[in-house]
Parts: structure tokens; C-alpha cells; sequence
């Protein structure tokens, strides 16, 4: 059987598993019932066997069906993505774009970033979602992710770009240093009350602090205060002068140029996790993704909030 005959029908037999009807799918692809119903009678016969399982209530997939769906939608995908890649420098960016960010630095940072290059391409559809947790980019349908930490080696399908490290910094609001004192010293410092980043359960992150060698870092768990799993939610508990906290300067940064919060003991400060865009290899042909690459390495890499150095650079061509 020729390649081309194999392909027939397999747009129509995904269109169906998707929309869970014939009709659905006729109505999707401009196709009368009938002219669906048969193309899929005609795939069936071709395989030989059946790919959904019909009764007077629903239309499900087969086991085969699935398995064979899997395939199909791939294959399907990847040709719009090629065709999509052969025209990308004459078409107007358009299509979605699926996005994932960290929850704070996503909005306080990257969305900004996102919105304004959204702004200037109308026919794109950014699909943006906020979470702290480990995102298979694959699994999840995701296109680009930014990520805070993570392992040093990444899964050959990623693409990687380093954006810079966290620079950690305590900090408290000038009203509770001044009923409370400012620590001079570590030891001073433990004496104070802290707002800890940490979940419900009263597990908080400990705190990093420079060790007398230099280079040294020692992880020590602070007297909490308070203790909150969100950042944003830390800092709104820094400015109403419930203690210290220690956070990353891009989380502060506006409050410490007001004048709002006042960092103390700066020989504590030092740097953290590093910060990375990771996006699937296969989809930075589409030139959507591409752009917004180009756009993210770009302002995020000089926002002036994270450390920057010369190690961790993807091999990508984003620059």
C-alpha cells in the first residue's frame, strides 16, 4: 500500500477522537455526517479492525483505537509543525502557545514580558499557567517553561537557556527594626522573630547563610514567626513588620528601592538556585515559540534581579 493512501482519512479519525462524535466532527471539518461516517468505516476496513466502539449512547476509542490515535495525532502534529516552520518568515506569528511559570517570579516578571509581546502579535494565543512544581514539558503539552532550580542535567529533548541565579538577601521593614533592633551578627539574628518561606505543615525552608570559609554555605533552620508557602504572601508579612525574611532580590526589589523594607547584615547575602527557560526542541521550529524565545532570553537575562555568569548556556541559537 502506498504512503499516501495510508494517510487518508487519519485527520477525520483524530478529529472524531477529539470531538467525540461524528457530528462534532463534521460540523468541526465542514463535512456532512454521512461523508465522516464513511471515511471512518473505510480507515476500519483498511485496518482491519475496529477503532471506536459504538453504542446508542457514545462513541469511545478501542483499545487499538487509542494506540492507533496516539500515532495519528502525532503525526498530524508534526506536519503542521513543519509546514507551520517552512512559512514561518512569511506569516504573521499566530496559534497558540502553551506556557508554564514559576507562580511569583512568573507574574511579577515574565508575564509583563508575555503580555507586551503578546500585545504587539494578535493572532497568538498565549496559554499561560503558574506553578511551582516539576513540569514534564512533554507530557504536559508544554512549549516553554521557566524554572527555578532544578538538576544540572537536562533531558536531551529540552532546550535550555540560562538566565542568571537568585541573590538572596534579608530584609525586614524599618518599623520592626526599629522596636526590635537590628542584628549585627548571626547569632543576633537568630534571636529575632522570622518569616519563613515553608508549607502548612510547619516545615520551613531553612536559610542560608555564609559560612566563616569562604564559599561555604551553611543551611540553618530560623526561629518562624510566621510561616507561609508563597512568596508574594512572605513579602506582604515583611512590609506589615511581623520579623525578617530572607528572599530573593527580584521578589523585593521594588520595596527596597522605596525604601519599604531595608536589608540587613549584606556580608549574609549570596547567591541561589539558578533560573532557566526550558522549551521542547521539536517546537522551536514554529516560529511563535522561536520569537518568544528570543524575546524572554533577552529581558530576562538583563532584568536586573538575579546574578548573572558564564556557565550553564544552552547550545541553542536564542540568544
Amino acid at each position: 500500500m502506498q504512503a499516501s493512501e495510508r494517510l487518508k482519512g487519519l485527520d477525520v479519525f483524530v478529529c472524531v477522537a477529539d470531538r467525540g462524535s461524528f457530528a462534532a466532527a463534521a460540523e468541526h471539518l465542514n463535512l456532512s455526517a454521512s461523508a465522516v461516517s464513511k471515511s471512518i468505516a473505510r480507515l476500519e476496513a483498511r485496518l482491519g479492525l475496529r477503532v471506536f466502539a459504538r453504542t446508542t449512547r457514545r462513541l469511545a476509542l478501542t483499545e487499538a483505537g487509542a494506540a492507533y490515535y496516539q500515532t495519528c495525532a502525532r503525526l498530524l502534529a508534526d506536519l503542521e509543525h513543519s509546514e507551520q516552520a517552512l512559512h514561518s518568515d512569511r506569516c504573521e506569528l499566530r496559534g497558540p502557545i502553551r506556557i508554564d511559570l514559576p507562580a511569583a517570579y512568573g507574574r511579577l516578571h515574565v508575564l509583563p514580558v508575555i503580555l507586551d509581546w503578546a500585545r504587539r502579535y494578535p493572532q497568538v494565543q498565549p496559554q499561560i499557567s503558574f506553578s511551582d512544581r516539576f513540569v514534564d514539558l512533554a507530557e504536559d503539552g508544554v512549549d516553554i517553561a521557566v524554572r527555578i532550580g532544578g538538576s544540572d542535567v537536562w533531558p536531551e529533548a529540552l532546550g535550555r537557556r540560562f538566565i542568571g541565579r537568585q541573590h538572596f538577601i534579608s530584609c525586614a521593614a524599618p518599623a520592626y527594626l526599629k522596636a526590635h533592633g537590628r542584628p549585627q551578627s548571626t547569632a543576633q539574628l537568630m534571636e529575632h522573630a522570622c518569616v519563613i518561606y515553608g508549607q502548612a505543615n510547619g516545615l520551613g525552608s531553612p536559610w542560608l547563610i555564609s559560612g566563616d570559609t569562604p564559599g561555604e554555605v551553611e543551611r540553618r533552620s530560623m526561629p518562624a514567626r510566621l510561616t507561609i508557602g508563597d512568596g508574594e504572601a512572605v513579602v506582604a508579612a515583611l512590609l506589615a513588620g511581623f520579623g525578617i525574611a530572607q528572599v530573593p532580590t527580584w521578589l523585593v526589589g521594588q520595596h527596597l528601592q522605596s525604601g519599604a523594607l531595608v536589608e540587613i547584615l549584606p556580608n549574609l547575602a549570596l547567591d541561589g538556585l539558578a533560573m532557566n527557560v526550558l522549551w521542547l526542541k521539536k517546537r522551536e521550529s514554529l516560529a511563535r515559540v522561536d520569537a518568544l524565545l528570543q524575546v524572554l532570553g533577552a529581558a530576562l537575562r538583563t532584568d536586573g534581579h538575579q546574578v548573572s555568569e558564564t556557565i550553564g548556556e544552552s547550545s541553542s541559537s536564542v540568544t
